[in-house]
């Protein structure tokens, strides 16, 4: 695994835990040598996350629309900075260069991004990891509701264990390396 994408706020949120977290998942992905692509801003969670990788050695790539970077939240000490048209260009860019994804605590963008990911996954269009770094019981309730999806019927069993889900990052990072995709799903018409 050369490089995972992390979704994850733009604040930091109300919990120490949350940024504590952020800054040692980016130490962690430093440490074990993987490439960290994220939404290239230096706010919340973002910046914590990036700024720790950075300084413990980590290469960090960052994927950021113009209209952000005109808003001045770019982080300016990236060695990788891509510019973008759009926040459509930007997920399919991250996506493109990641290996796997983990999402932190985060607001709609987060949920967006880490929900894309797996439709993908469930649609076939690929086959990486995705694990949520769950802080603090932060996704406890959205955890209880993919469960509630699966009872009613509308997500299929195989595909709700394509959420990885541990509360310590090098675990998780464990399980994103150990991953084996599952066997091919066919749809029922």
């Amino acid at each position: 695994m050369k490089r995972i994408a992390v979704f994850c706020g733009s604040n930091k949120g109300t919990r120490t835990a949350y940024a504590e977290a952020a800054d040692n998942l980016g130490r962690h992905l430093a440490k074990r040598g993987i490439e960290l692509v994220y939404g290239g801003g230096c706010v919340g969670l973002m910046g914590v996350l990036a700024d720790a990788a950075l300084k413990n050695g980590g290469h960090v790539i960052g994927v950021i629309p113009q209209s952000l970077v005109i808003k001045e939240v770019v982080h300016e000490k990236l060695p990788d900075l891509r510019v973008v048209k759009n926040m459509h260009e930007r997920k399919a860019l991250i996506a493109e260069l990641a290996d796997g994804f983990i999402a932190l605590p985060g607001g709609y963008g987060t949920y967006e991004e880490f929900c894309e990911e797996l439709a993908w996954s469930q649609l076939g269009y690929h086959k990486k990891p995705i694990g949520l770094l769950d802080i603090a019981g932060f996704y406890r309730r959205f955890l209880e509701f993919l469960d509630h999806a699966t009872i009613e019927g509308f997500i299929r069993p195989q595909h709700r264990e394509l959420v990885m889900v541990e509360e310590d990052a090098e675990k998780l990072l464990l399980r994103l390396e150990t991953f084996q995709p599952p066997k091919e799903v066919k749809w029922v018409r």
